[in-house]
C-alpha cells in the first residue's frame, strides 16, 4: 500500500489559469488615469485669443484712463471720472478707444502665448504617477507664463506700441505726435535708445506679470472647484456666467499685488533717454516716487486696474472656456461611458 501510494500519479497537471487579457492601451480621449485627456496648448491659446479680442473692444476706455493717471504728476485729473470727462473734452470720443486695432492685436498674441505655455509648463509639473498638478507646480507654471510674455511681447510690443504711445500723447493733431507709427515708433527707439531700448522697464513688467499670472491661473482653478465643482480635465463645462464669475474674482488680487510694479513700469517706459532721465530703475523709481508723492502714488490708477482687469478676465474666461469646451465636446469623448 504505502508503495503504491508513493507511485507517481498517472493523471495528467491541471490546466494552467487563464491569462489575463493585456491591457489594452489607452485612446486618444484618455490620459493615464482613465480620465479625459487635456485640451492641447494650442486649443488653449486659440481660446485665449478670442477671448482678447473680446476683451479689447469692451474694456479700451478704462485702460486709456489708468495710463493717463498713472502718468499725472501734477494732479490734472481729480478721478477716474474728470480724468475720463477732460479727454473727452479736449480730444474727442474718439481719444477714449485710442490703440484699439494695436490693443486687440497684441491681446491675442499675449493671451494666445499665456495659456499656451502655461498648458506646456503644466504638463511639465504634473506628478509622473497621479497626473496632477500641485498648488506649487501650478503657481510656477503661472509665473513662468507671466514672465514669458512680459519678455517677448508686454515689454517690446505693449508698452512701446502704438497703443501706449498713442494714449500718453495728448491731442489729436499728428503734429503733436512724436511717433508716427509701429515701424517709426521702433526704429526711433532704437536709433535714440538702442535695441535694448525695446525693452525699457523689463524687470518691473516681468515681476508685474509674473505675479499676475501665478496668482490668476491658481486662482481661477480654486475657485472653479470651490464653486462649480469643476476640476481641470474632468470634461465638464461652465457656463458662461460661471467663468465670468471665476475670471472676475481671479482678476482681483493680482492688481492689489503688483500696483506698485505697474506704475514703475508706465513711468520708465514713458520717459525716453533723449531727454531729463528722472528714474534710474525700478528700486530708484519706486523710491523717488514715494518720496516726491507719498505711498499712494505707487498704487495710482489701482482703481482703473480693478474696473479693468477683473471684467477683462471675466469676459477673455467666459469666451476662452466655452472655445475649450467646445473642442472637448466634439473631439474628446468619455473615457467612461
Amino acid at each position: 500500500m504505502a508503495a503504491a501510494a508513493a507511485a507517481p500519479s498517472s493523471s495528467p497537471p491541471p490546466p494552467p489559469p487563464p491569462m489575463s487579457p493585456a491591457p489594452q492601451a489607452a485612446s486618444p480621449a484618455e490620459d493615464r488615469r482613465g480620465g479625459r485627456a487635456p485640451v492641447p496648448p494650442y486649443v488653449k491659446a486659440a481660446a485665449g485669443s478670442v477671448g482678447g479680442v473680446m476683451e479689447a473692444c469692451c474694456l479700451q476706455p478704462i485702460d486709456v484712463i489708468k495710463t493717463r493717471l498713472q502718468l499725472d504728476r501734477s494732479g490734472a485729473y481729480r478721478g477716474i471720472a474728470h480724468c475720463g470727462t477732460t479727454v473727452v473734452r479736449s480730444e474727442g470720443v474718439r481719444a477714449l478707444w485710442k490703440g484699439l486695432t494695436p490693443f486687440a492685436t497684441h491681446l491675442t498674441l499675449k493671451y494666445a502665448l499665456r495659456l499656451g505655455s502655461n498648458a506646456v509648463l503644466q504638463s511639465a509639473f504634473k506628478d509622473p504617477g497621479t497626473g496632477k498638478v500641485s498648488a506649487h507646480g501650478r503657481l510656477a507654471s503661472g509665473f513662468g507664463a507671466g514672465v514669458l510674455e512680459a519678455l517677448l511681447i508686454v515689454t517690446p510690443f505693449e508698452a512701446r506700441s502704438p497703443l501706449h504711445l498713442l494714449q500718453q500723447q495728448k491731442g489729436l493733431s499728428p503734429d503733436l505726435l512724436r511717433y508716427k507709427g509701429p515701424i517709426h515708433c521702433a526704429r526711433t527707439i532704437v536709433t535714440e535708445e538702442g535695441l535694448f531700448g525695446l525693452w525699457a522697464g523689463a524687470l518691473p513688467t516681468v515681476m508685474r506679470n509674473g505675479t499676475n499670472q501665478a496668482a490668476m491661473f491658481t486662482a481661477k482653478n480654486t475657485f472653479d472647484i470651490v464653486l462649480w465643482k469643476k476640476h481641470e480635465g474632468d470634461g465638464k463645462v461652465l457656463q458662461p456666467w460661471q467663468s465670468m464669475i471665476s475670471g472676475f474674482l481671479a482678476g482681483t488680487a493680482g492688481p492689489i499685488c503688483t500696483g506698485p510694479f505697474d506704475v514703475v513700469k508706465t513711468r520708465l517706459m514713458a520717459q525716453g533717454r533723449t531727454g531729463d532721465i528722472k528714474y534710474k530703475g525700478m528700486v530708484h523709481a519706486i523710491r523717488t516716487i514715494y518720496a516726491e508723492e507719498g505711498l499712494r502714488a505707487l498704487w495710482k490708477g489701482l482703481l482703473p486696474r480693478l474696473m479693468r482687469i477683473p471684467p477683462g478676465q471675466a469676459i477673455m474666461w467666459a469666451v476662452a472656456d466655452q472655445v475649450m469646451g467646445l473642442y472637448e465636446r466634439s473631439y474628446l469623448q468619455p473615457a467612461h461611458m
